[in-house]
């Protein structure tokens, strides 16, 4: 990996549709960023380990595949996912 491939991944667009984040670090902290939430509230809220958050945001972790789509839904309609964890007991 290149110098300029490195600082890419640290660069957060915001705005960014998280379907077309440029890593899976993009794509964690763009979701919670967007939330408006601190990694603890985040992490509470939507029932993720607070230290696998802190990894991936990091980029020493890789979410799976069911993690990433989890948060591909969390992005696109957050009240609806609190709303089922809240029904779930969770």
């Amino acid at each position: 990996m290149t110098r300029a491939e490195t600082t890419a991944d640290l660069a957060i667009d915001e705005a960014a549709d998280p379907g077309h984040a440029r890593s899976a670090r993009a794509l964690v902290q763009a979701v919670r960023w967007r939330s408006g939430l601190s990694q603890d509230e985040f992490a509470r809220a939507f029932c993720i380990p607070l230290d696998q958050l802190a990894t991936l945001e990091l980029g020493q972790a890789r979410p799976d595949t069911a993690l990433t789509a989890y948060l591909r839904v969390v992005d696109h309609a957050p009240d609806v996912v609190r709303e089922a964890l809240e029904r779930a007991g969770l």
